[in-house]
């Protein structure tokens, strides 16, 4: 029986910054375009009560900003549906549950399902926290039957001006997620400091951009999928690489001028189109997903009942607390906890100092709220604790559209759940092992052997096919994929069977050796039409 191994839990690491993203800006001025216009005319009418419903909508205004425009549109359709549905069953349960324990269970089972949901479509950052906030913050709103329509009908409008503000831009850059994910990866490319490992990254990113389903080929996305090739190309052989002539063709992509044309490596005519998960990917994706929701439903109940017993009338922060901890693993769910506890104790202390000019008048409450949410946007990218501090007096002034609060008790009881919330957050994750890592890096080391060997078999054929080494290339490219992000998963898991070391090196050295034949083999030239 293998050995299992207690994993080291860090510390400083999880508060270290890192450099900004790249476009902290969209999702920041996104999101203050789309709740402030709500909330001034609801400030206008008297009726800020009813903000919590109109934030629900204009909150879905944060995801999907590195998609393309036409898979931004629907991904941001399934977001505001998915937060009004959460948002409904909130106010239901409100209104016709008693007793707050119950709601504590619904208010853990919801956040269970939008973590699954959030996880298995793959939606992208900030995905279920903000979901869970809205639904748990409601679940303790005094509500009745007679309301919850116009309730809802609230965050549905406001979800479409949400939309219609995330797909503006796309009026004046239509292609600008994709510009800017093969601007990146051809930087990368120029770069290849890590050796390689982050330009593999960018470039496989970038081709999963403009092979996006539902995103049909046009000459732009095939320049950039020509240029794209070259950082695949830089790759392979790095020292007949032109670094600047790869930074210049990235810096060539900002704004809106035409897209350098450039001829592909070995004549290439690049034709992005989708291309699906392995099957081990896929299989490793659900298998994670059970002790996922485990652990969602069960930190979040632990986490309501404790604060409940504690006095703590409203016990939605605990549960949000819960639920923002779950990741792929122990390691990564205590750097969270570390970085959760931090930005929350500081965000109280900013909403102390908040609290006199908020309570002056409710259009610096309003003010104030854009101000935090652009503040978290801007900041989260360079740890999550940072843009915790903005997030947590801005959730904390949402509590006050509907009454204003004695500061000192919510500060108080807020500071309480965080704690409460933390805890039973990583309890839960100790308790509820996930096994199955071990058996999925088992799977993934697989998958990348046989994509590995078919390709091998493809570069000895005399004469393959014309898509058949591109389409092997590209598979066995996601299979390296899967099979580091499996054996992160696995590394960091508290209690887990050692992860094959030697093998996993071994795989991964020979696999992008067999890519970097590929690339530069002469039957790679109709590259990435499949």
């Amino acid at each position: 029986m293998s050995s299992l191994h207690v994993r080291r839990l860090p510390l400083a690491q999880a508060l270290r910054l890192q450099g900004p993203s790249a476009i902290w800006f969209k999702p920041a001025l996104s999101v203050v375009a789309s709740a402030g216009p709500p909330n001034l005319l609801l400030l206008a009418l008297g009726r800020l009560d009813l903000a919590l419903y109109t934030m629900a909508g204009s909150l879905c205004a944060l995801y999907a900003h590195h998609r393309p425009y036409a898979a931004r549109a629907r991904v941001l359709a399934g977001v505001v549906l998915g937060m009004t549905t959460g948002l409904a069953a909130a106010l239901l349960t409100s209104a016709l549950t008693p007793g707050p324990v119950v709601l504590v269970i619904v208010g853990a089972l919801l956040a269970a399902v939008q973590k699954t949901l959030c996880e298995a479509t793959r939606v992208g950052p900030p995905g279920n926290v903000v979901v869970t906030f809205i639904s748990s913050a409601a679940l303790f709103v005094p509500q009745t039957p007679g309301r919850i329509p116009g309730h809802i009908g609230l965050a549905l409008a406001a979800g479409a001006w949400a939309w219609l503000v995330c797909m503006a831009p796309g009026l004046l850059r239509p292609h600008g997620p994709e510009r800017r994910a093969v601007a990146a990866a051809l930087h990368a490319a120029a770069g290849q400091e890590d050796g390689g490992l982050r330009a593999r990254t960018a470039v496989h990113t970038a081709w999963q951009t403009l092979h996006t389903p539902g995103v049909r080929p046009d000459p732009t996305r095939r320049a950039l999928a020509h240029l794209l090739t070259h950082a695949e190309a830089a790759l392979a052989a790095p020292a007949e690489a032109d670094p600047r002539r790869l930074r210049d063709w990235a810096g060539a992509l900002r704004g809106t001028a035409r897209v350098p044309e450039v001829p592909a490596p070995q004549g290439a005519y690049p034709h992005p189109g989708p291309h699906p998960a392995p099957a081990a990917g896929r299989r490793g994706l659900l298998h994670s997903l059970a002790p996922t929701a485990t652990r969602t439903a069960l930190g979040c109940a632990l986490a309501g009942t404790a604060a409940l017993a504690l006095g703590v009338g409203r016990p939605y922060w605990a549960l949000v607390t819960a639920a923002s901890l779950v990741q792929a693993n122990v390691t990564l769910i205590w750097s969270r906890g570390v970085q959760r506890v931090v930005g929350n104790l500081l965000g109280v202390l900013l909403f102390a100092a908040l609290t006199p000019l908020t309570h002056l008048h409710p259009a610096a409450l309003v003010l104030s709220v854009l101000a935090c949410a652009f503040g978290a946007e801007a900041l989260i990218a360079r740890n999550y604790w940072l843009g915790t501090v903005c997030v947590t007096p801005m959730a904390l002034l949402i509590t006050e559209f509907t009454r204003l609060q004695n500061p000192g008790e919510l500060i108080a009881q807020r500071t309480l759940d965080t704690l409460v919330g933390a805890l039973a957050g990583l309890a839960a994750a100790v308790v509820v092992t996930n096994r199955r890592a071990g058996d999925r890096v088992a799977e993934a080391l697989t998958a990348v052997e046989h994509a590995r060997a078919h390709t091998e078999y493809l570069l000895g054929h005399p004469a393959p096919a014309p898509h058949d080494l591109p389409a092997a290339h590209r598979g066995l490219a996601s299979a390296l994929t899967e099979l580091r992000a499996a054996a992160d998963t696995a590394s960091g898991e508290w209690w887990s069977r050692p992860v094959p070391a030697e093998r996993l090196t071994l795989a991964e050295r020979a696999g992008h050796r067999t890519l970097t034949a590929a690339v530069r083999h002469p039957g790679a030239a109709p590259w990435k039409q499949d």
